[in-house]
């Protein structure tokens, strides 16, 4: 079970019954009571009617008069809150804004928002907003609704794909498991051979429903799969790149190079030493965004390929 379709059993479970605590919340949902109190704190934080109360008599509860009915939830909203939550711009993208909007204001309680001092606060959500787009991300991504309107038939995919830093474009015939969401970026989830792969809807030219069942592997879901795939992305690289870099580019670095960027130290006067890690030598070629603000001290091999791209990206300049 996701986060999103997890927060919505937890509101059910509290719309169901006066009062529960986080240990039987926990035992329904299969998960630690640490992980209960950190949902319950979400569910506070986005400003709905839920109390806890310590000690014997305690637990947790939604207050009375609160106004969040999730009986009065359609059949779509509902199945939108489960997959993407209320966030409108990823419902839009799944060609389900209005059940998203109409889910969202079924949701907030009905009260007024505090003014001004001496007043009641202001709710949580008139004084923070939070936008998940990421800062450095703008790519073209293929038709998202019609992709998760094919999926949800339940068959096998044709697709035409091309690979980062290929030019030509394959097909393959992938048994998909379905959608992923990850740092602003569509993926899609899918076997190919029995084997699990991310398949970013950037390079995605264009896919086919065939007429045969999807065949996954027994007891792979689609959270599962994509919880491991993401891990194996976050532990990159068996080639580790020693840099010399201006500290004054050291916040970009972070924002580009994300997890790959393993350690930095204080070199000479405003320079720092980073080292970069990835699943092959040909990542060096992140590096040359820095121009001559990053110098590659090691591996040799890294060093002179990065040599050898900036005379080629030179000539390619004359």
């Amino acid at each position: 079970m996701s986060r999103p379709q997890r927060l919505i059993g937890i509101l059910a479970a509290l719309q169901s019954r006066r009062r529960t605590s986080a240990e039987s919340l926990a035992a329904e949902f299969g998960v630690s009571v640490r992980t209960v109190l950190r949902d319950i704190r979400t569910l506070v934080d986005a400003d709905l009617p839920i109390v806890t109360e310590r000690g014997r008599y305690g637990g947790i509860s939604l207050l009375p008069g609160g106004q969040v009915d999730l009986g009065k939830l359609t059949a779509g909203e509902a199945d939108v809150l489960r997959a993407v939550g209320v966030d409108l711009d990823r419902a839009a993208q799944l060609g389900a804004a209005a059940a998203a909007r109409g889910a969202l204001g079924k949701l907030k309680p009905r009260r007024p928002p505090g003014s001004s001092r001496g007043g009641p606060p202001l709710a949580l959500a008139d004084v923070v907003t939070v936008d998940s787009r990421g800062w450095l991300v703008s790519e073209a991504t293929s038709d998202v609704s019609g992709l998760a309107a094919d999926l949800r038939q339940g068959v096998r995919l044709r697709i035409h794909y091309r690979r980062s830093g290929e030019a030509d474009a394959a097909l393959l015939d992938t048994d998909p498991y379905g959608l992923l969401l990850r740092a602003d970026r569509w993926y899609l989830v899918a076997d190919v051979a029995g084997t699990p792969r991310l398949f970013a809807l950037s390079r995605l030219l264009s896919w086919q429903p065939l007429p045969e069942p999807r065949r996954l592997r027994e007891g792979a879901t689609l959270d599962a799969v994509a919880r491991d795939l993401g891990h194996r992305l976050d532990q990159p690289g068996e080639v580790v790149i020693t840099a010399r870099l201006a500290a004054d580019r050291l916040d970009l670095a972070r924002r580009i190079l994300g997890s790959r960027l393993r350690t930095t130290a204080p070199d000479a006067p405003g320079r720092v030493l980073i080292t970069v890690a990835y699943e092959q030598l040909e990542g060096v070629r992140q590096l040359l965004q820095f121009a001559d603000h990053l110098e590659v001290l090691a591996p040799p091999v890294a060093r002179a390929l990065v040599r050898d791209l900036a005379q080629a990206v030179a000539r390619n300049h004359h």
